[in-house]
């Protein structure tokens, strides 16, 4: 499973949510190869999931998205993460 963290610089944004995931991900023992990007580099065949900002909703087509209204919250992050391996 590949999840990429994306924002619009990929750097801060994507770094901090892609550190969030991986805590997640680890405490939910899933199995996942977690990457951060920039808007513009994103490539919908390279990935599983994608999880951005409410900022970038609209920017990002791609049928596996995870949006987060608050990047920071890390509740956030392991509640929508947790629901989406849970569906």
């Amino acid at each position: 499973m590949k999840i990429v963290a994306v924002c619009g610089s990929g750097l801060g944004s994507s770094f901090l949510i892609e550190m969030n995931i991986n805590e997640t991900c680890k405490a939910l023992k899933i199995d996942a190869e977690v990457s951060h990007i920039n808007l513009g580099s994103f490539d919908p065949n390279a990935t599983d999931v994608v999880v951005c900002g409410a900022d970038l909703e609209d920017s990002i087509e791609f049928q596996e998205k995870i949006v987060l209204q608050n990047i920071v919250d890390k509740d956030e992050t392991f509640e929508k993460i947790k629901k989406y391996f849970n569906k």
